[in-house]
């Protein structure tokens, strides 16, 4: 009997013996998979950190281009301002000029028919300039 007692003792010490080796593996995958899964979590972490970083750094660059943008936009601002106020100005010169010129045109109209074609001369005020190119010259001035 006691030989099969000790025979019982061993079958029992073996299946411990081969259950132990199967928890060792089992552990041992444990391990490499809790080593793999920590570096995969460094470097989530890694990347995480990196993709703060660059989304500091567009904002960054997006607040100094919507600067350098609000700079760009009040200077054409004025410059459309003083645009528009050259052109008003210089629609005015326009309309000033012709109608001198129309009134010029009808100064020198010859109602005299045997005259045809040609215009009358007639002699320059003092200082070489006609009535007409007065008026043209004093209107370029007050265009100024």
């Amino acid at each position: 009997m006691e030989w099969t007692l000790e025979l019982v003792l061993v079958v029992l010490l073996l299946a411990t013996l081969i259950q132990a080796l199967r928890l060792e593996r089992a552990l041992g995958v444990l391990k490499r998979d809790r080593a793999a899964l920590e570096a995969l979590i460094a470097g989530f972490n890694a990347s995480t950190r990196q993709a703060e970083a660059g989304v500091e750094r567009l904002k960054t660059a997006a607040d100094g281009a919507g600067r350098r943008l609000e700079q760009q936009i009040g200077i054409s601002e004025t410059l459309r301002d003083d645009l528009r106020l050259f052109s008003e100005r210089g629609d005015q010169v326009a309309d000033r000029l012709d109608a001198l010129v129309r009134a010029a045109r009808l100064l020198h109209v010859d109602p005299d028919p045997r005259h045809a074609g040609t215009s009358p001369r007639t002699p320059p005020p003092q200082g070489g300039r006609t009535e007409a190119e007065q008026n043209l010259l004093q209107a370029l001035r007050l265009a100024r």
